[in-house]
């Protein structure tokens, strides 16, 4: 199983590409992707899964403009991520995946990340018009 130690050296072979980290509290880092992309991602190791997280953007305050990101977040769920999801928390967007400790290697942990921050960013643009509205 994948330990706390290995996930922390997964990290530090992120930064090669131009990400940086820091460990807040044992188990729990801040990813700053590299270049212009202006979001943290939360890289928590919670036996018996790692989970990737997200804050997107806050929920909009206009119940038709909820209603409408709400679908627009289901349909990008089922047409355009590999293995996230978005889900709302509190009064939040997030963008979310857990990955089995178990059998996880460094590709798949890369994988996994790549797929959140480029999913993320290729939809940044359409949500931000529902960030506009609050």
């Amino acid at each position: 199983m994948v330990t706390r130690e290995d996930i922390e050296t997964f990290l530090d072979r992120l930064s090669s590409d131009g990400a940086s980290h820091a460990e807040l509290e044992p188990g729990l880092w801040i990813v700053r992707p590299g270049g212009a992309i202006d979001f943290d991602v939360v890289v928590t190791h919670n036996p018996p899964v790692v989970l990737l997280r997200v804050k997107v953007m806050p929920l909009p305050a206009d119940a038709a403009e909820l209603a409408a990101l709400s679908r627009r977040l289901l349909e990008l769920n089922a047409t355009d991520l590999l293995h996230g999801s978005y889900g709302i928390d509190r009064e939040d967007v997030v963008l979310t995946e857990a990955m089995e400790l178990a059998h996880l290697d460094f590709e798949e942990f890369l994988a996994s990340y790549e797929s959140m921050t480029l999913s993320l960013t290729s939809h940044l643009r359409e949500l931000a018009a529902f960030r506009e509205v609050r």
